[in-house]
């Protein structure tokens, strides 16, 4: 009687993998295939996560050069508190844009409050030069298909429905 505990553990990991290739390759081969755009959406929608193009993959990369530096947000004390709550900064809204697809709906509902003319002052004063307004733009056309986070229960704090 051979027990599992006498089977080499490189042994075991080889005949693993070779079952694993096995079953991949003939579910590709006899399957239905493994979805392509209609599998995503069915897996990653309600992470909030839309697909992307290549195109905008490429222009999504560009966007991750904030740091943080607050110095577009100088000049925004009128239009966070016209917001109520909304829009709490350029900086914020960028970070979310360019940080985490799921805040989308939050972002835009935050871009919404700065016009564009405004996001092209802050791309010249920003020094890693990230592009606010294509950004912005993005967000915009991506936030239908991303969830807004609401608040907890009992924070007593409401958000606006997304656009």
């Amino acid at each position: 009687m051979l027990a599992s505990s006498h089977v080499p553990p490189r042994l075991k990991a080889f005949f693993l993998l070779a079952f694993a290739l096995l079953r991949t390759v003939v579910g590709r081969v006899f399957g239905a295939g493994r979805g392509g755009l209609a599998a995503f959406r069915k897996n990653y929608a309600a992470d909030g996560l839309a697909p992307v193009t290549s195109e905008e993959r490429a222009v999504l990369s560009t966007f991750g050069g904030c740091i943080a530096c607050g110095l577009c947000d100088r000049g925004e004390a009128a239009r966070i508190a016209k917001s109520n709550g909304a829009y709490r900064g350029v900086m914020e809204a960028v970070l979310a844009g360019s940080r985490s697809m799921p805040d989308y709906g939050a972002a835009a509902l935050a871009l919404a409050h700065v016009p564009d003319a405004v996001l092209e002052e802050k791309e010249r004063i920003c020094p890693t030069r990230v592009p606010m307004r294509a950004l912005a733009k993005f967000v915009r056309d991506k936030s239908g298909d991303a969830r807004v986070s609401l608040p907890t229960a009992g924070s007593g704090k409401q958000l606006p429905a997304p656009r």
